[in-house]
């Protein structure tokens, strides 16, 4: 079937989409060359099918989602790239969409920003049953990313977006809402994440900072739009790309992102999980997007007794493959005041209490663990 790639209002491009299998199958004509998605570009700057087809296939929910399988059999549907169809590709992360050719469909009628939209999907994805209804599809669920159950939930006119736990501890929700109390005492730009609990079970809970003018554009895609320099760190090459596109100290939010990542042991701060924010009709870089996704940390799926918070072998991503390496990228730590975080323990001891998944012990371990590295990284701090 033949649609229009739009940019919010914009016509980018006139394509054939298979919608089953989820792959360009051909670009016609391409309008306004400036609005291609990042990342999306070939090898020479310019669209080109290959290189579509993979921003499409991105764009719709991992097969590595938890209890996809169970709730596709509820919504007797067979692939991720059928239900981005049946929402035309529409997200609440960015303004990028499919309008079926020919069709009178306009931004303004079906963007999530600005209209409600049905929960049924996100509700069968978080691990509920099929409601008595019919199931509507029409959901941003549809182009959600990670491997989390989560949902896009409305909440007092918000757009705000639910996430669960895994595994035995259950515990990425209580880790984004510590990475929260940490970043705030240390001023660090973020998004707030509070617990929410519903039906038994407790999520985190953040609202959309992206809104009906805005783009998040991954650091994947920033790094994927150019060649990478052999002289250049894909730290500095991501900090040259931020500063060649105007953006105000990207260093900084460089130095503060491994900072966090340090003192919480982050496992999975892939280049998926951080970027910048960009207008979508001007096309204008605005600024780095808070830090968020933040729960595969704290030593989330390590047994109580096995938990090692001095290791030095901590596994870290994006730019280094341990923490003990990755922190001696930043370049300044002269914005830190660790004496702000002071106290900081019995904060976040008083935070684990509330699940039921996580004993004392493990609470005194993890919070241990916690002023542990803060000691640590105060000390590595000061040999750099």
């Amino acid at each position: 079937m033949d649609y229009i790639l739009m940019h919010k209002r914009k016509k980018t491009a006139r394509v054939s989409l298979d919608e089953t299998e989820g792959y360009i199958r051909e670009i016609y004509d391409v309008y306004a060359p400036e609005h291609i998605p990042v990342g999306a570009a070939g090898p020479e700057g310019t669209l080109d099918r290959a290189g579509l087809s993979r921003w499409w296939h991105r764009r719709a929910i991992p097969a590595s989602r938890a209890g996809l399988r169970e709730a596709f059999a509820i919504m007797d549907i067979d692939s991720p790239e059928y239900l981005l169809e049946k929402c035309w590709g529409l997200s609440l992360s960015d303004q990028y969409w499919m309008c079926p050719e020919g069709s009178s469909l306009t931004w303004d009628d079906v963007n999530f920003f600005e209209h409600d939209f049905s929960e049924d999907v996100g509700n069968i994805l978080l691990g509920g049953t099929s409601p008595s209804r019919n199931i509507s599809l029409m959901s941003p669920d549809n182009s959600s990313d990670g491997w989390l159950r989560k949902k896009w939930s409305l909440s007092g006119g918000k757009r705000v977006l639910i996430k669960g736990g895994s595994g035995v501890y259950r515990q990425e929700p209580y880790n984004e809402v510590l990475a929260c109390r940490i970043m705030e005492r240390l001023g660090i730009p973020h998004t707030a994440y509070s617990l929410l609990q519903q039906e038994g079970a407790v999520y985190s809970v953040c609202e959309d900072f992206i809104t009906p003018d805005t783009d998040l554009i991954t650091a994947a895609d920033l790094l994927r739009n150019e060649k990478q320099p052999n002289h250049l760190s894909e730290a500095e090459f991501f900090i040259r790309i931020c500063e060649g596109l105007g953006l105000e100290n990207p260093r900084l939010f460089v130095d503060q992102m491994l900072t966090v990542d340090f003192i919480i042991a982050n496992e999975d701060r892939h280049t998926n999980n951080f970027g910048v924010i960009r207008n979508a009709e001007s096309l204008e870089y605005m600024g780095m997007a808070p830090i968020y996704d933040n729960g595969t940390s704290l030593w989330l799926n390590t047994r109580t007794d096995k938990i090692r918070p001095l290791s030095p072998k901590l596994p870290s991503k994006p730019f280094k493959p341990t923490h003990h390496e990755q922190i001696k990228l930043v370049s300044s730590f002269e914005w830190m005041e660790l004496e702000r975080l002071d106290g900081i323990e019995e904060e976040c001891t008083a935070v684990l209490a509330g699940s039921e998944y996580i004993d004392e012990e493990r609470r005194k371990v993890i919070c241990g663990g916690i002023r542990e590295r803060i000691g640590l990284l105060g000390e590595l701090a000061g040999e750099i």
